[in-house]
């Protein structure tokens, strides 16, 4: 009998939950919301590792949605100028600080609706923030998701549009496992699941990857071979 996507996405979840016990996201904002925000902003087009050593800088000269409202934008691009495209994530930056503060008490929000209204912040970001902060759960979509669940079989690989990806994803993960699912996802595949060379061999997913499985019947072990 065929087994279900839903059951091949629980066994996904259960494996990489041996593989990374203590699932974190990889943005160092010391639980605070509205730095985890700044920096998933600050993500785009940047490594997490750049964006970590950034805004240690950042968070010292400017370290609340209040400071970060009344600084002048063209202090908060030199201090963020590494992370790439630095004037757009300023400026997002700084408006949707001045909104918090203003209309939400400097608090960050608990609603795809209301995060989706702040400048520079999409549906990705969004989902961090409700499953990271808020326990609300949330897929994730970004490259590694989106490639490594493409691999898996529960979409065609090759699918990069974020909104399928999450569409799908989110039935059959089950809401309290979404947000640690996506952290075990992102070290997944920079361990395992790679963009180029993917160890097709030693992977703990093998069993319910339809990638896997088609490249072992055609005689291949990675989509490297192929």
């Amino acid at each position: 009998m065929k087994i279900t996507d839903k059951k091949r996405a629980l066994v996904a979840v259960e494996e990489l939950k041996k593989l990374y016990p203590d699932a974190q996201c990889s943005l160092e904002s010391g639980g605070d919301p509205w730095r985890l925000l700044v920096m998933a902003r600050l993500s785009a087009q940047c490594t997490d590792e750049r964006v970590n050593i950034v805004c240690r800088d950042l968070f010292r000269e400017l370290p609340t949605a209040n400071a970060m409202a009344a600084a002048p934008v063209e202090q908060i691009e030199g201090l963020i100028k590494s992370c790439g495209l630095y004037r757009g994530k300023a400026k997002s930056i700084k408006e949707f600080s001045e909104i918090l503060v203003r209309d939400h008490d400097g608090c960050v929000p608990d609603t795809m609706e209301e995060l989706l209204a702040l400048p520079g912040v999409g549906r990705k970001i969004a989902n961090l923030i409700l499953g990271d902060v808020f326990k609300k759960g949330g897929i994730v979509a970004d490259t590694h998701c989106m490639r490594i669940c493409g691999r898996l079989g529960f979409y065609p690989e090759g699918q990069k549009d974020p909104l399928k990806t999450e569409r799908i994803m989110t039935p059959i993960i089950p809401k309290e496992e979404q947000s640690d699912f996506c952290h075990r996802i992102v070290h997944f595949g920079r361990d395992v699941c790679t963009a180029r060379s993917p160890k097709c061999g030693e992977c703990p997913l093998s069993e319910v990857c339809l990638h896997n499985n088609k490249s072992q019947k055609s005689g291949k072990t990675s989509l490297a071979s192929s």
